[in-house]
């Protein structure tokens, strides 16, 4: 395992004890002063080791001499060692992986696929196979379905039919299995007490001395080093018997192994170092909300984390993002749990605000204490008033948070919207819109979005239409040493809402007393119930 990157990390998240011994796990009133103080996250930007890259690329030329002999390792003297132009190989293998991976050239790390260009190119030298010749040259697996490259690296998705791969033991399983791929040279430093654990895997200790497979937040990963960037492999399963309708995860150690196995240098190009990015106070309007209130981060309903757990606080802006509803007001709040007596009367459509990333699921969350959570935020949209003749509640608007990238198969519930910069590696992920309206708008993995573009409306849809109450369920994850695992949203959304609104919200400190609950519905059952029916796709209860 690359020692170097993995003690930057600990050390940048031990000078953050302090704060977290502070905060601890529940939700505890703080003063104002301590409260406004929302931080941008801690970043470490990894260093790629490029001429181990090519040494690798040059070894998997030598069985095709012919081919190994159009590729150039000898660069021109005197250029800057971040221009392409020093490793002319590159720029040859980048221009060929590009007509099946548009854009590979952008990525800032060596690009790791399960496609084997000198074998393409020892088959047909013109590079245009057709779909069942690329299956070939890519241990099987389908042409990929997103592929997405930037100054953080890479992220890629490809499938693999039912049946494909002879040498594979037969599934239950009986759809494609989705395997996705990440390389990053940017790690956020979350506090993470679940992570780093993972088991060795025999058959892949050659290949990969550092690899680590482990079950977490719903997938089974593979996390490995290479060229001193990080690199996961993952699979979305549930741990439990095979279903044909639910991929267990001992289903997908075989797809993933044959997947890592395949592994081939397809492209990337070098980048001018960059420095860490440390945690500063995050932006946020001066002037003063008229009445946008919000209770801290962590305060959750009492009694309504799993085993009546209390919320972790975050003050973490994790990016600056717009308000993923088109027009206020919104309001976070709750689906499941409602007070008694709630200040404001009962209404759905009234501030404060209050947290729900830790509310009791049986979703896999590691920032949670039990390690169980609701993984997101839940955000109702604003009431139509009387007589207001544009608005209709059943077209209220859901936007891009940011420039970026779609992910999302046909028929899927959730749209993920992923961002790659030189300064960020996140996701932000959108549910309970209708997924066969988001079919027909085209709203399907490799679709380039605008910040503040339109693309769905906020829905009600949980497996069919009327499954929950109408709302918005919004998520954030970060990519780290255990791949991308969700971060609470809260503080992101408080801070996207004041930008909309113009002006700073005021929190509402807790009282210190419990507040009676009513249970509305069973979130665990409701949640498994939702899990059995789709797979092992993770979607929050209502």
């Amino acid at each position: 395992m690359n020692q170097g990157w993995i003690g930057q990390i600990i050390l940048r998240m031990l000078r953050g004890l302090p704060l977290l011994l502070m905060f601890g796990f529940a939700a505890a009133a703080l003063p104002a002063a301590v409260a406004d103080e929302f931080r941008t996250p801690t970043v470490t930007t990894l260093r790629v080791d490029w001429r181990a890259a090519l040494n690798q690329f040059r070894s998997e030329l030598n069985a095709y001499p012919v081919v190994a002999a159009e590729f150039s390792f000898s660069g021109r003297r005197g250029l800057s060692p971040s221009d392409p132009r020093q490793i002319p190989a590159l720029i040859r293998l980048n221009a060929i992986a590009a007509r099946f991976f548009p854009g590979i050239g952008q990525s800032a790390v060596p690009v790791l696929l399960p496609f084997d260009a000198a074998a393409l190119l020892d088959a047909d030298p013109n590079a245009t196979p057709a779909r069942d010749q690329l299956a070939r040259v890519q241990s099987g697996f389908r042409p990929v379905e997103m592929f997405d490259a930037g100054p953080a690296g890479y992220d890629a998705l490809f499938a693999l039919e039912p049946g494909a791969g002879d040498d594979l033991p037969p599934r239950v399983f009986a759809k494609p299995v989705e395997v996705q791929i990440t390389g990053s040279n940017l790690i956020y430093d979350i506090a993470d007490p679940l992570g780093g654990k993972g088991e060795p895997v025999k058959a892949l200790a050659a290949q990969y001395p550092d690899l680590r497979r482990f079950i977490r937040e719903g997938h089974v990963r593979y996390a490995f080093t290479r060229f001193g960037v990080a690199y996961v492999v993952s699979i979305q399963c549930l741990d439990s018997i095979a279903k044909a309708q639910r991929l267990a995860c001992r289903e997908s150690y075989p797809v993933a192994e044959r997947f890592l196995k395949a592994l081939r240098i397809a492209g990337g190009r070098p980048y001018r170092p960059r420095s860490d990015i440390d945690a500063a106070v995050a932006e946020r309007p001066n002037a003063l909300a008229p009445d946008f209130t919000y209770r801290p981060s962590g305060d959750i309903i009492a009694n309504s984390g799993f085993r009546k757990q209390q919320g972790r606080p975050d003050l973490t802006v994790y990016a600056q993002i717009r308000f993923p509803i088109e027009k206020q007001p919104a309001y976070a709040r709750s689906q499941s749990y409602v007070p008694h007596r709630p200040a404001n009367g009962g209404s759905a459509f009234a501030y404060p605000w209050r947290d729900n990333f830790c509310e009791s699921r049986s979703f896999g969350v590691g920032q949670c204490a039990t390690g169980l959570g609701h993984q997101g935020q839940d955000i109702s949209p604003g009431a139509c008033l009387p007589g207001q003749s544009d608005c209709d509640v059943r077209r209220q608007s859901v936007v891009a948070v940011r420039d970026g990238v779609l992910i999302r198969s046909p028929k899927q519930q959730a749209v993920t919207l992923q961002v790659n910069t030189g300064r960020e590696h996140i996701r932000f992920r959108y549910m309970h819109m209708n997924p066969w309206e988001l079919d027909a708008d085209g709203v399907l993995s490799g679709r380039r979005v605008a910040e503040g573009e339109r693309f769905g409306v906020v829905g009600n849809y949980l497996d069919f239409p009327n499954g929950t109450t109408r709302h918005l369920h919004f998520d954030v994850q970060v990519f780290t040493p255990d791949g991308w695992l969700w971060v609470n949203p809260y503080t992101t959304l408080i801070a996207a809402y004041e930008r909309l609104l113009g002006g700073r919200g005021r929190e509402i400190l807790p009282d210190g007393q419990p507040v009676a609950i009513e249970v509305h519905a069973n979130p665990e059952g409701a949640a498994r119930a939702a899990e059995e029916r789709e797979g092992g796709e993770q979607f929050e209860a209502p």
